[in-house]
């Protein structure tokens, strides 16, 4: 069955791209032009990826999101003009999956929509995850590199488990530190850069030149989804 996109966009030239785009790769196309329209196709018809403009006509984009995620952890991918880089972990930060600027390449949108649906059907709480030689099993808290034994404190497994199971998506230093200490701040902010460090020496065959957690400067880290 074909999965439905809802495009909440008001700019009409983007909205023409964006459907042909999507129809060209099979999806289905539901549009809003504004935001109160937007939230309630999403709640009448339950897109399954939500392709969401900030600068929409009635409301912030970050506001439509917001009550988004008050329900539903659909796919969100933000589609902006807005460019600076705290535009984009502000929209990380508030539950976006991904964040591409204008102008955009519709190939690099539509490879980041697949990382998204592969990331929604990915639960790995219960099952191993294999990867460019990496295992990791959830349940016995064991993870392997080659077929050999690597030996991880508790939180750099917290860690490590954050990232596959959001494998190919930007995660800010603020969200990182929420989810594994609870709270953010200056001091774990830089105990966040030594366990990343001390992470990529276990399980990175060149730490200068990781194969799996990547850093993207000045917003947070991505583990390789390629």
């Amino acid at each position: 069955m074909n999965k439905t996109i809802l495009v909440i966009e008001d700019d009409p030239a983007i909205v023409r791209l964006l459907k042909v785009a999507l129809k060209t790769n099979d999806y289905k196309v539901i549009t809003a032009e504004n935001g109160v329209n937007g939230i309630s196709l999403f709640l009448s018809l339950k897109p399954d990826l939500i392709l969401l403009d900030l600068g929409l006509p009635d409301m912030d984009g970050t506001e439509v999101l917001a009550q988004i995620r008050e329900i539903d952890q659909v796919p969100v991918i933000i589609v902006s003009a807005r460019g600076r880089e705290k535009e984009k972990v502000e929209a990380l930060d508030s539950g976006a999956d991904d964040y591409i600027t204008k102008p955009f390449n519709v190939g690099e949108l539509m490879a980041r929509m697949r990382v998204c649906f592969r990331k929604s059907k990915r639960d790995t709480a219960s099952q191993c995850f294999c990867y460019k030689g990496l295992s990791v099993d959830f349940n016995k808290y064991k993870v392997t590199l080659d077929g050999h034994d690597i030996h991880l404190t508790p939180n750099e497994f917290k860690i490590l488990k954050l990232f596959i199971e959001n494998q190919g998506k930007v995660l800010t230093h603020r969200y990182i530190q929420k989810q594994i200490w609870g709270y953010t701040s200056e001091d774990e902010y830089q105990s966040l850069r030594v366990y990343i460090t001390t992470l990529r020496r276990k399980i990175e065959k060149n730490p200068s030149s990781p194969q799996y957690i990547f850093t993207e400067v000045g917003i947070g880290y991505r583990f390789s989804d390629e």
